[in-house]
């Protein structure tokens, strides 16, 4: 109970514990105290393993807490109801806020589901983990970023069948929760209003916004989005987000332009309303496959400033479980697809070791032809005429004198092996 008073406490003071008044509003000291929850249970989550009981339940019954505000959002919605006298008349009920009625309890399941899919971690596996300061192995390079978890460990010959296959029904499941809280976050992130602030900062056109070459790229006659992104440099996460960040802030101004008209438009008088939809509607294509691509990115600069502006409690609890749920969900999948690289990796070295055991033992073991030095291919000694090799060998001897009759040792047995 104590505990739950000092949380409240900190929300109502918008964290600002000298109670003078300077703290952040309601919505973000509820978004921080979520998101510093899910850090504080989630960020030593290095492995496919259950979750310690006690961190569990410290999750369940702290979001608990956090959650039952909702219950408290409503909105008037028509009823009817019936008079002593038994008529119908019409009047205003409240109900809890359409959005936080369906989304609570679906995020609520894409939660549990999670955590259960860690609790079937804690059966007997067929991998392991190690580490680092105990791997003798240098590190891979698809490792190197990953210095803060364990190494996955598996058999020589990789996973058996039933296990890999178990491995990838687990991977289809979470990319499905995946999915779910992501569709969620990016609905509640375009129902919040664009500050004013992150407006300001935004240069006076799109073109400046996406530069010069990414500009033209995308205004071509012909657009394809995948040709796009592979011609783009996304080796890092980095340039992965600077390209977010600029087609985000692109989508801002030209929306802006085209519903405000503000001043005259950057695209030039010849280019059509027409046209600017469709160009609009080619970076939001890209926004979209970045967004899927690459669903492990920090967020935007756009994201940041809408989280950082709402005054919404209801947007603002929403927002931030779907994030924590999204992370979590994508951090069970990395793992995952650690479990199955190194899979991959110890069966194409087993296969490897056998093919050279099956070159070793194809080898032919020399044989007194190879000595001999007669150059006999030993995929042809089966067909060899002998009686030709006997005639040169006899046509040899009578070109000798003669020599008393003794007796010829018999000629060896020539090997066929």
């Amino acid at each position: 109970m104590d505990q739950m008073k000092e949380r409240f406490a900190k929300l109502l003071l918008g964290e600002d514990m000298s109670g003078g008044g300077k703290g952040v509003s309601s919505a973000l000291a509820l978004s921080n105290a979520v998101t510093n929850l899910a850090a504080s249970i989630f960020g030593e989550q290095g492995k496919l393993a259950p979750m310690a009981p006690e961190r569990k339940a410290r999750w369940r019954k702290e979001m608990d807490w956090l959650l039952s505000v909702t219950d408290h959002i409503v909105e008037f919605v028509p009823s009817q109801q019936k008079s002593k006298d038994g008529t119908n008349m019409e009047i205003m009920v409240t109900k809890q806020r359409k959005d936080l009625l369906v989304n609570i309890p679906g995020l609520r399941k894409l939660d549990t589901l999670l955590i259960d899919t860690l609790d079937n971690f804690g059966q007997e596996q067929e991998f392991w983990y190690v580490s680092k300061n105990d791997d003798p192995e240098n590190e891979s390079s698809r490792r190197e970023g990953k210095w803060w978890h364990p190494k996955v460990k598996v058999p020589p010959n990789g996973l058996s069948e039933t296990s890999r296959r178990w491995l990838l029904s687990e991977k289809e499941a979470v990319s499905q929760v995946l999915k779910a809280a992501m569709a969620i976050n990016a609905s509640v992130l375009s129902e919040i209003e664009v500050p004013e602030s992150y407006i300001d900062s935004l240069p006076k056109n799109g073109r400046s916004s996406l530069g010069d070459s990414i500009y033209k790229s995308i205004t071509v006659e012909y657009f394809d989005p995948a040709y796009f992104l592979s011609s783009m440099d996304l080796s890092t996460e980095h340039k992965v987000l600077d390209l977010k960040n600029r087609i985000e802030a692109s989508i801002i101004i030209w929306k802006r332009k085209m519903h405000h008209k503000e001043g005259k438009s950057s695209w030039g008088s010849a280019v059509s309303i027409e046209k600017r939809e469709l160009f609009e509607e080619r970076v939001e294509t890209i926004l979209h496959l970045l967004k899927y691509r690459f669903p492990g990115l920090p967020q935007s600069s756009l994201d940041i400033s809408k989280i950082q502006d709402n005054k919404d409690i209801g947007h603002a609890i929403l927002e931030s479980y779907s994030r924590i749920i999204e992370s979590l969900a994508f951090s069970i999948l990395s793992r995952i697809e650690d479990v199955l690289h190194a899979d991959s990796l110890a069966q194409s070295s087993s296969s490897n070791s056998d093919d050279d055991a099956t070159r070793l033992s194809s080898a032919e073991t020399p044989t007194l032809l190879d000595f001999m030095g007669w150059g006999i291919d030993p995929l042809k000694r089966s067909s060899v005429d002998m009686e030709n090799l006997f005639k040169v060998d006899s046509d040899k001897k009578a070109s000798k004198p003669p020599v008393s009759p003794t007796p010829r040792p018999p000629i060896p047995e020539l090997s066929d092996n």
